[in-house]
């Protein structure tokens, strides 16, 4: 059940990030195969390893980012070469615990700003494809509402399920009975930029950190798992970085995944939920091998439905962020300003939006708190 509500509620946004990165509709199918083998085989490897239950998932906040960040015009080897170098920021992390303290430094405030602001443009494309698609949107909408009321877990699969049954029935989604069914696995040389990696590689590896890895060691430590940082990082960095050869942005810990496979609802006994999480990555791999049909269907819907439909999957993250940054009277004009940056999605000197927001939220903290 974990498996199939983290898998079905993200894959849009997954889409949609590589889509902006200047990924094709082949590399986008082979760079979902990938991670969804890469996230399987991982869950599966570290929660037999360890004995605990490990879900590893690929992070949704980071692929709402690379959605917004289209605008850079980046080549996708060039992505690729920031997604890489994220993934070895992850590996440093869990090699050298310094590196962690560091991050751990930036308050959560600015963190959960910054990656509201990455994901605001999706909650208002919701708004807007509401007005422009009332017979698509606002049912799912709708729907979304209700089943957040009474079944909050499911809400958000249900909802975007429901979107994509209603777009395919619609006009609006074109035909694509001619797409491959295997992925073609082929290799993305990655190419180095400076830009692209204060851009795209750096603000990565902070929202991963931020958004998924460290919140899921804080709830598997509430569940009474601890985990090992240092050897889940260096082992989810390192087949990060292998699936950067295919496109793939990044693995990472899971969050409310963790939580689903970690509590007594997938077991009684604790020592035996590990169990559960293996089989959560059995799921994952079979995911995979319908990655380039669903990803084909994806790419035909117009890209403002696309990004509604994200922005429903994200809402709760967006809120529960927005919360974050601006609840603390002390750090509310740090948090704002990274947030109004963020959102606003400049770019200055080719580096986005969300690096920049970072920066000024930081050095107004640190004028602030002298």
């Amino acid at each position: 059940m974990a498996s199939t509500t983290g898998s079905v509620a993200t894959f849009s946004i997954a889409i949609a990030g590589l889509s902006a990165m200047g990924a094709s509709s082949t590399q986008i199918a082979t760079s979902l195969a990938v991670m969804l083998v890469g996230y399987g085989v991982m869950s599966i490897l570290l929660s037999v390893w360890l004995k605990m239950p490990v879900s590893v998932v690929w992070t949704t906040p980071g692929a709402a980012f690379l959605a917004s960040s289209g605008a850079l015009g980046l080549s996708f080897e060039v992505a690729v070469g920031a997604f890489f170098v994220s993934s070895l920021l992850i590996v440093l992390t869990g090699l050298w615990p310094a590196l962690g303290r560091l991050v751990g430094k930036i308050p959560p405030q600015i963190s959960a700003a910054m990656l509201a602001g990455v994901i605001f443009p999706f909650v208002v494309a919701t708004v807007n494809s509401a007005v422009v698609f009332p017979a698509l949107i606002p049912p799912v909408v709708f729907s979304w509402l209700l089943l957040n009321r009474f079944l909050p877990l499911w809400a958000s699969p249900l909802a975007i399920g429901l979107g994509f049954a209603l777009i395919a029935a619609s006009p609006e989604a074109s035909d694509v009975s001619q797409a491959s069914f295997w992925p073609e696995l082929g290799l993305v040389t990655p190419v180095f930029e400076v830009g692209a990696i204060l851009a795209i590689g750096i603000p990565l590896f902070l929202i991963t950190m931020a958004s998924q890895n460290l919140p899921g060691l804080a709830i598997m430590s509430s569940l009474g798992y601890q985990l090992p940082a240092g050897k889940v990082f260096a082992s989810t960095g390192s087949a990060s970085a292998i699936t950067a050869f295919f496109g793939g942005f990044g693995l990472n810990l899971a969050a409310i995944t963790a939580a689903l496979n970690a509590d007594e609802s997938a077991a009684k006994d604790p020592a035996r939920r590990w169990i559960a999480s293996s089989w959560g990555g059995v799921v994952y791999i079979l995911f995979a091998v319908f990655a380039a049909p669903f990803a084909a269907f994806v790419l035909a819907v117009p890209r403002e439905l696309l990004l509604a439909l994200a922005g429903i999957a994200l809402i709760n993250t967006f809120a529960n962020a927005l919360k974050t940054a601006v609840v603390d009277d002390s750090m509310r004009l740090p948090g704002v300003i990274t947030f109004v940056i963020g959102a606003a999605g400049v770019t200055i000197y080719g580096i986005g939006g969300a690096f920049w927001a970072l920066a000024a939220g930081v050095l107004v903290w640190l004028l602030y708190k002298r």
